[in-house]
């Protein structure tokens, strides 16, 4: 049996869109400060049958920053997303694609619900006037793995090139895949991520049959409130996270600066509800403990959490039983936040986001808070930064993705310590 020596796998670039800030640095500014990026809706009219009508909306978006307008046209709303934050990745990290061997590096992007606007723009199109009239680029646009496609030929990535679909566990999913790759020498470098461009009428009013959605219109503010007793559900966002994952000793070869080091990813399946997660929170326990035996690291070491923390009774139960369930006596030496206060929920980008998040947690030394917590849930008894954002030197954190279909996956965050 061939035994592999598994390679270091650092992070040398980030990249992010969202509500809260259209780059990196904006958005951890942003996240630090606990500032809330959710609104009312202004993309698309609503009328007083809505039940909601708030929404964790990207705006001030210019693609023409980084995109030609004539391959905008050729791109969905959630590709954009994903192309601008990779092309912000890729900068930070300062490695020049074009003269690397092209099939030592590669790109792993998931979307939980792919071109969504494009499907609704079309069909629309279709039944109110002809066939004749649906954009022929319909096909490219609407696919979920047209982000990592476009990513790939911007930047000649002619390695691993894969896409994920599971829910909201898509960015974490891509990144664990794009981590193991480097690891087991299949590419030097890869950019990993997710993105989504969620806000639009039929993914709102999707969720909101569901009575998924918080309904809390009139303070969109403070609608997204994790671990909160008062919370009613999730506030549905859009954007990308983008990171660049390296091989440890091909940055150091080129100088590269290096943010953290990915040490463990691990996953599980709930088998329980295509919609709701198990209960005691057993998948997701499972996760983290597989996320920590890849790493070889104990429940000592962990520092933070950032939580899935969507702000929905169930989820929030679940993740809260999971961390206790777990660490046992040393959960009370950890803090867990959930960035989706700040930001409402993301979808298939979230785990790329807060992926991010978590990176800049451990390289600053900083908690970002979880906004709105005013009074934790009966049993939440753990320290979830509330509402101020909190120093402390890290040197292992964990960020948590859970996903519709019982998706769940953990990755392992380090300090890096050279």
């Amino acid at each position: 049996m061939r035994t592999i020596q598994l390679r270091r796998v650092v992070v040398t670039g980030l990249g992010a869109v969202t509500n809260v800030g259209i780059d990196t640095p904006t958005m951890w500014k942003s996240m630090v400060e606990g500032r809330s990026g959710v609104t009312t809706v202004s993309s698309f009219p609503q009328g007083s049958e809505w039940g909601v009508t708030i929404g964790g909306e990207v705006r001030g978006f210019k693609p023409d920053l980084v995109i030609d307008p004539r391959e905008q046209k050729r791109m969905d709303r959630y590709c954009l997303f994903g192309v601008y934050a990779a092309a912000e990745a890729a900068k930070m990290s300062g490695f020049d694609f074009a003269k690397s061997d092209p099939y030592m590096q590669g790109v792993a992007i998931g979307s939980g619900i792919g071109g969504i606007e494009t499907i609704e723009i079309n069909y629309k199109k279709l039944i109110e006037t002809s066939p004749a009239r649906v954009n022929p680029f319909t096909v490219p646009k609407l696919m979920a793995n047209s982000c990592a496609g476009n990513v790939s030929i911007r930047l000649n990535l002619k390695g691993s090139n894969t896409c994920t679909a599971t829910a909201c566990a898509s960015g974490s999913h891509a990144i664990g895949a794009a981590f193991q790759s480097i690891q087991r020498g299949d590419a030097d470098i890869m950019l990993a991520g997710g993105a989504e461009g969620s806000v639009t009428p039929l993914c709102m009013s999707s969720f909101a049959a569901m009575k998924a959605l918080s309904t809390r219109n009139d303070a969109p503010e403070k609608a997204s409130r994790p671990f909160d007793r008062d919370r009613d559900g999730f506030v549905l966002a859009e954007g990308a996270g983008i990171v660049v994952l390296e091989e440890y000793e091909h940055a150091k070869r080129r100088g590269a600066k290096i943010y953290a080091e990915v040490v463990g990813f691990g996953t599980s399946g709930d088998a329980t509800h295509i919609a709701a997660p198990d209960p005691g929170g057993a998948g997701a326990r499972r996760a983290m403990f597989n996320a920590l035996k890849d790493a070889e690291v104990n429940l000592d070491s962990i520092g933070y959490i950032n939580a899935h923390g969507t702000s929905t009774p169930l989820g929030d139960s679940a993740e809260v039983a999971a961390v206790k369930s777990l660490f046992g006596d040393s959960a009370s030496k950890l803090a867990m936040s959930s960035t989706k206060s700040c930001t409402g929920h993301a979808l298939g980008a979230a785990g790329g986001i807060e992926t991010i998040a978590t990176v800049m947690a451990v390289h600053d030394g900083i908690m970002p808070p979880t906004i709105n917590l005013d009074t934790p849930d009966e049993g939440f008894d753990l320290d979830f930064v509330a509402h101020t954002a909190r120093e402390r030197k890290l040197n292992f954190a964990i960020n948590n993705s859970f996903g519709f279909g019982g998706h769940n996956t953990s990755l392992v965050i380090a300090r890096f310590n050279g």
